[in-house]
């Protein structure tokens, strides 16, 4: 007869196994992981994880809330510390990519792997994810109502979030020991668009 698990247990046990997922998700894709493995990473019987989660699902969109909650949380910080929009760009985008370095796993499961948001079965994740993306155009919106950009924000930040996204992309294929310095790439493309933002609207 299993023994009764105390909170303690159960916590202790999903954050374990929380941690290997995140890893395997990120290394070998969602379909490349199975709850089999999952439990034989942890030394426990296949079955154990059924008693913690669902299914696999439910597991994946739990380490994306995760690491979505993480992100922005990290982003807000260093909004919080800028004392103007210019500095607040400046120090969301550094956060951004220090968040990118320090967490690869749970960066790749956020952006880079082939399953889409299910607001229908884990709203969870779907809240998770709107906090995050809403500092694609919230930086942008406080160097607009500054007088800093002229361009539309919601344009501007999501060109902004690609153009950083790609040099996390760089840096995580390894890519950049063979270029610049990360920082000093997205600091040139931030100031670069910002200019071309404001040469567009007939600004200089």
């Amino acid at each position: 007869m299993p023994r009764h698990l105390t909170d303690k247990d159960i916590a202790r046990f999903r954050r374990a196994l929380c941690k290997v997922a995140t890893e395997r998700f990120a290394r070998h894709g969602y379909e490349g992981v199975t709850m089999r493995q999952l439990a034989e990473a942890l030394g426990c019987s296949p079955k154990t994880p059924y008693r913690y989660f669902k299914d696999k699902a439910d597991i994946l969109a739990t380490v994306r809330a995760q690491a979505f909650n993480s992100f922005a949380d990290t982003l807000a910080k260093a909004a919080a510390r800028a004392p103007d929009a210019v500095a607040g760009g400046r120090l969301v985008g550094e956060a951004y990519l220090a968040f990118a370095r320090r967490h690869p796993h749970a960066y790749r499961i956020m952006f880079d792997i082939d399953a889409p948001l299910d607001s229908c079965r884990h709203p969870e994740l779907e809240a998770a994810a709107a906090r995050a993306i809403r500092f694609v155009t919230q930086g942008a919106e406080r160097l607009a109502a500054a007088g800093a950009l002229d361009a539309d924000p919601t344009l501007y930040g999501w060109s902004m979030w690609a153009a950083i996204h790609g040099v996390v992309m760089l840096q995580q294929s390894g890519m950049l020991a063979h270029g610049p310095d990360s920082r000093k790439l997205a600091g040139f493309l931030g100031a670069t668009m910002r200019r071309g933002a404001a040469a567009a609207n007939g600004r200089s």
